[in-house]
């Protein structure tokens, strides 16, 4: 695994830590009518539908959106079961995964 992705790994683990982080499709739509988010992660081996359905709610609700990672690891980042999809509620750690 290259060094940008274990960085992003690292960067979900902290946004868990801070609280500045919700996973799970129902969470993750909830938060994003809020308008507090500002990154939607969705795993590279998620379901076609979950993709679709994830797309829809960044373009909705203007997030940075970005397919990334396995959902096993995902969740294992941040100390979780296997996740389908994160959302980062921290501009910054947001800004720091985008770049």
């Amino acid at each position: 695994m290259d060094n940008d992705a274990e960085r992003i790994y690292t960067f979900l683990g902290f946004a868990q830590k801070a609280g500045k982080l919700v996973s799970g499709e129902n969470t993750v739509e909830a938060r994003a009518k809020e308008r507090s988010a500002k990154l939607l992660l969705v795993a590279e081996d998620a379901p076609s539908h979950t993709k679709e359905r994830m797309t829809g709610i960044a373009q909705r609700f203007h997030l940075d959106y970005a397919e990334f990672g396995e959902k096993n690891r995902i969740g294992q980042s941040i100390g979780k079961s296997p996740r389908n999809v994160v959302l980062v509620l921290d501009k910054e750690l947001a800004e720091q995964m985008i770049k």
